[in-house]
C-alpha cells in the first residue's frame, strides 16, 4: 500500500455490504488499512472473520425489512456517524427468461437493487446533517450490454446505474457523492451457485476481454477507494467503468 494513502480515510466511517468475500470483503479491509472505522455487512456468517478493532462485522439479510436501519445504526452507535457507504452485494442467476420464474427475477432484484435503495436511502439520512458523504454503488458492464441467460441480472444491473445517477442529482446539494463501478468480470465467488467453479469459470471469461484478463477484488477496490475518496471531489452521478475494456466497442 501506499505510504501516501495509508490515512486516507482517518476519521472516515464506512458500511460495506456484500463483505464476506470478493470485491465487498477487499474494499472493507482496504478501507480499513487506509484508516477507516469500517461496519461489514453479509448474510454470510464467514464475514465475522473481518472483526478486529475499528472494524465491526453485521451479519445481516440486506433484503429483509429493517436491515438498513440498523446497519447504519450499527455504524452510529459504534463510531459515531456514517460517511461512506458502498453497496456491494451482488447476486447472479443464468436462465432464459422463459425458464425463469417470478421467484428467481424477484430474488435477483431484490439483492442487487432494492437492498442498495434501502441502504442507500438510510445512508443519506444519516449523512445529511454532516453536509458530506459518499455512496458508491457496484455495477457492472451487464447494466449497458447483455447476453443470453443474463436477463435478470443485466435489468438490476442497469436499474442500479440509473439509481446512481438521479439519486446523485437529488444527494449531491446535501454534499454527498453517489456515482457506481461498472465492474467486468472479476474473480470472486459470485458464480459458485451457476457453475461448478465460479472463480476459475470467471478468469477464463475474463480472458476473453481486450485486456485478456478478469480482475482480482483488489483492483476493483481501488476504484471504490477512489470514488469515495476526495480525489474524486467533482466526480458525480458517474460509472465508472473497470470491465478491462469489455465495453468498449470493437471496431468494424
Amino acid at each position: 500500500m501506499a505510504a501516501d494513502k495509508r490515512g486516507e480515510f482517518e476519521d472516515q466511517v464506512v458500511l460495506v455490504t456484500g463483505a464476506a468475500s470478493g470485491i465487498g470483503r477487499a474494499v472493507a479491509l482496504m478501507l480499513h488499512e487506509r484508516g477507516a472505522r469500517v461496519v461489514a455487512e453479509d448474510k454470510n456468517p464467514m464475514v465475522e472473520a473481518l472483526a478486529r478493532p475499528g472494524l465491526i462485522p453485521l451479519v445481516a439479510d440486506i433484503t429483509l425489512d429493517g436491515a438498513a436501519q440498523k446497519a447504519v445504526a450499527t455504524a452510529i452507535a459504534h463510531f459515531g456517524r456514517l460517511d461512506i457507504l458502498v453497496n456491494n452485494a451482488g447476486i447472479i442467476i443464468n436462465k432464459r427468461v422463459v425458464d425463469m420464474t417470478r421467484d428467481d427475477w424477484d430474488r435477483i432484484q431484490a439483492v442487487n437493487v432494492t437492498a442498495a435503495f434501502l441502504h442507500a436511502r438510510e445512508a443519506v439520512h444519516a449523512m445529511i446533517p454532516n453536509r458530506k458523504g459518499a455512496i458508491v454503488n457496484i455495477a457492472s458492464y451487464a447494466a449497458y450490454q447483455a447476453f443470453p441467460t443474463i436477463a435478470a441480472y443485466a435489468a438490476s444491473k442497469g436499474a442500479l446505474a440509473q439509481l446512481t445517477r438521479a439519486l446523485a442529482l437529488e444527494a449531491i446539494d446535501h454534499g454527498i457523492r453517489v456515482n457506481a463501478v461498472g465492474s467486468g468480470d472479476v474473480v470472486t465467488n459470485i458464480l459458485n451457485d451457476v457453475v461448478e467453479d465460479g472463480p476459475d469459470f470467471l478468469a477464463r471469461h475474463g480472458e476473453k476481454t481486450p485486456i485478456k484478463r478478469a480482475a482480482q477484488p483488489e483492483e476493483i477496490a481501488e476504484v471504490v477507494a477512489f470514488l469515495a475518496s476526495d480525489r474524486a471531489s467533482y466526480i458525480v452521478g458517474s460509472v465508472v467503468m473497470a470491465d478491462g475494456g469489455m465495453s468498449v466497442p470493437a471496431g468494424a
